[in-house]
């Protein structure tokens, strides 16, 4: 029997309103790493961490702090968007995410997130 991969990834890309866009999922131990592309590179990197002080179940809050790149307000809504159902899919851990989108509606988000369900690694 073959070892499983220490690190697991996987990828997709789709057209969305005539945009190229590919979406990397990669699975880390601490944490899951996300690529949102649209320019074929990574862009602005936010780390998104789960807030453990939140006592309140139904109301997940998360810490978004960008790490490299323009940190506008734009950036920490399409980061917490993503997190909301990632984190807490997978066990609530910590999320990286590189984003590069020219088209920022809410259309793209929606189908950003599906491509992301089908690049699952966690």
């Amino acid at each position: 029997m073959a070892p499983q991969p220490v690190i697991r990834s996987r990828q997709t890309e789709k057209t969305i309103n005539g945009i190229p866009t590919q979406v990397v999922c990669t699975e880390f131990s601490n944490y899951i790493f996300i690529v949102l592309t649209q320019y074929g590179k990574i862009g602005t990197l936010v780390s998104i961490t789960p807030d453990t002080r939140s006592g309140e179940i139904s109301l997940p809050l998360f810490t978004t702090r960008v790490l490299l790149g323009k940190d506008e307000p734009l950036t920490h809504v399409y980061a917490k968007n993503v997190a909301m159902f990632v984190s807490q899919e997978s066990g609530n851990r910590p999320v990286l995410l590189g984003l590069s989108l020219k088209d920022n509606s809410a259309e793209t988000m929606k189908n950003v997130k599906d491509m992301i369900k089908a690049c699952q690694v966690w």
